[in-house]
């Protein structure tokens, strides 16, 4: 992997250890462990499906992947807003989060983009 991608991987992989963090300040409500399950489960499937997709045998194989990662960082990002909004948790202490998970959607949707590109699609 380049020195970009390393980052990226270890960005994402903060970034899950940070949502790892928030699950266990989680009310023990109901909606706190749904919530919490989801948004636990989505982060860390975007650090663990990045390398998957750095990893990949071709661009097809990539976009592919990259777009598993784009999904379940957008999803990430929905489930801090319904901790949000469903009053769970406050903004403040989210707040951080969902820049975080933002700027990494907004990241791996260009590189799926700049690859999709590439490939003439």
């Amino acid at each position: 992997m380049n020195e970009k991608a390393e980052q990226l991987k270890t960005r994402s992989k903060k970034f899950a250890l940070r949502v790892l963090d928030l699950f266990r300040e989680l009310p023990r409500s109901e909606e706190g462990r749904v919530l919490g399950n989801q948004v636990l489960r989505s982060a860390t499937s975007v650090a663990a499906n990045y390398p998957a997709a750095c990893r990949a045998r071709s661009k097809a194989e990539f976009v592919s992947k990259i777009g598993i990662v784009v999904e379940e960082a957008d999803e990430t990002e929905f489930w801090l807003e319904m901790i949000v909004e469903g009053r769970v948790m406050s903004r403040d202490r989210v707040s951080p989060l969902l820049k975080e998970a933002g700027e990494l959607v907004a990241i791996f949707a260009a590189s799926q983009v700049t690859a999709r590109s590439s490939m003439g699609q």
